[in-house]
């Protein structure tokens, strides 16, 4: 009998790694992961990627959809029954509904799977059948993913960081000075920790709300399940030299440490390991509205961002992908509809410049990178009209407070991106510069026509054209 059991389990075992080996042979997956910061549209690009590779009628710069070897694209079960799905009905439902609006954002990580049927080119089209390629789409927060930086800091170190980062900001006014009153070598007391806690995610949401980008840790503005725990209860606190044990900065250290154990390496070892391919969504329009200091934020995490796509001197990370990096990384500049298409040019070269230092060493790294502008659904129509004798390219849209229909000069993107990285440049943009925000446009979609975009077929070309 135990040899029968033995032999059993080696057959298994064998069938089990046939079956991995047939189907990454035949069957290939690519996981791609989406992530962003907030408000750069993570579930609109999902949403409008998954019905415009089902409809693939605006899909021309997607070569195997151009060149008509894509027979079918269908959505499946996921193979991770513990991950929440990606609620692609109800958010295409939202998008493309007799009155159509903008779908809930991320709030946590989630899942889809889409698999296409496709046929080969080149030599194998005529020796080969059509194989199917799955496409698993990971959704998750941008804020979650900046949460690596913590994993080489000590609390102490954080501690500083944030607090210095953070001084000369009037949204931090309100928790620094609750902490800069706090003597924390007392021993601890819950009530004081909670009030420390609830000051720094007041900060943190209202840091969100004016355009900032450095918002860590991102459990505090989406927690989930965890709201309220002891492991979302700390702050950043002034330095402490010999602070005694069961003190409030002990216990602080210790939540932090936990925070990081519990939280930030859980999400890095389920979900972001196990990614091929990623897109990087950013708003840049909305920073270049909101001035220099956004953008430098913004520049700042993206590069902190890739630094999660290259093993490097962090030794947690470094054990966890064990040799596996993400092969293809897009920073894409979203809501490229906000312009006239005579200013995109302008706009990727802005994207470009933006990551020009993060990418290099994503390229070192063995990463291949792009950055490009799009919209991955498109909400404005374009018109020219003169004024002063000058020509205005603008575009029209549904404006999202109001509801109205209006035409929009937003003004002119500079024509040399460093001028606008220069650190000794005395003005910003176009005086006259500004960014608005579109409802979605009422859509009519004739048979095999996904949702209208702005590149999106160039974006999915880049990321997955090479596994069709």
């Amino acid at each position: 009998m135990v040899i029968s059991s033995l032999a059993d389990g080696l057959i298994r075992r064998a069938d089990q790694v046939g079956d991995l080996l047939s189907g990454s042979m035949f069957e290939p997956t690519v996981r791609l992961g989406v992530t962003g910061l907030a408000r750069a549209g993570k579930t609109v690009f999902i949403t409008s990627l998954i019905a415009n590779l089902i409809d693939r009628g605006r899909m021309p710069g997607l070569a195997a959809a151009q060149e008509g070897r894509i027979e079918a694209a269908f959505l499946q079960p996921q193979p991770d029954d513990t991950v929440p799905r990606f609620d692609y009905e109800n958010h295409i439902a939202a998008l493309t509904g007799a009155a159509p609006h903008w779908p809930e954002s991320t709030r946590a990580v989630s899942e889809l799977r889409l698999s296409l049927r496709v046929r080969p080119s080149g030599l194998l089209a005529g020796l080969q059948g059509p194989r199917t390629v799955h496409l698993d789409i990971v959704d998750y927060p941008g804020e979650w993913l900046l949460d690596l930086a913590l994993l080489d800091k000590s609390y102490a170190a954080w501690s500083e960081d944030t607090l210095k980062r953070v001084a000369p900001r009037t949204e931090a006014a309100a928790f620094l000075a609750l902490a800069g009153a706090e003597d924390a070598t007392q021993p601890l007391d819950e009530p004081r920790a909670q009030a420390l806690a609830q000051s720094f995610t007041a900060y943190l949401e209202a840091a969100r709300a004016a355009g900032r980008a450095d918002l860590t840790p991102g459990r505090f503005l989406l927690p989930g399940d965890l709201a309220g725990s002891p492991v979302l209860t700390f702050a950043p606190l002034p330095p402490q030299s010999g602070a005694p044990r069961r003190s409030l900065w002990r216990e602080m250290e210790r939540r932090f440490e936990v925070y990081k154990s519990r939280v930030v390496q859980p999400f890095f070892r389920d979900h972001f390991a196990r990614i091929d391919r990623q897109v990087v969504l950013v708003d840049l329009l909305g920073a270049l509205h909101r001035g220099p200091a956004a953008v430098a934020d913004t520049r700042k995490v993206l590069a902190e961002i890739l630094g999660a796509f290259r093993p490097g001197r962090n030794a947690f990370l470094s054990r966890l992908l064990r040799g596996r990096r993400v092969e293809k990384i897009l920073f894409a500049a979203t809501k490229a509809d906000h312009l006239h298409h005579t200013q995109h040019p302008r706009l990727t070269a802005l994207m470009e410049t933006l990551v020009r230092d993060a990418t290099e060493r994503a390229r070192f790294a063995g990463a291949e990178t792009a950055a490009l502008s799009l919209a991955a659904l498109r909400a404005t129509t374009e018109e020219t009209r003169t004024h002063d004798g000058q020509e205005l390219h603008m575009v029209r849209g549904r404006l999202l407070d109001s509801g109205k229909a209006a035409a929009f000069y937003p003004g002119e993107l500079p024509e040399s991106p460093s001028a606008l990285f220069d650190s000794g440049r005395t003005g910003w943009l176009d005086e006259s510069f500004e960014a608005m925000s579109f409802a979605p446009a009422a859509l009519t979609l004739r048979p095999g026509e996904g949702p209208p975009h702005i590149r999106l077929d160039r974006a999915a070309q880049f990321l997955i054209g090479d596994r069709l």
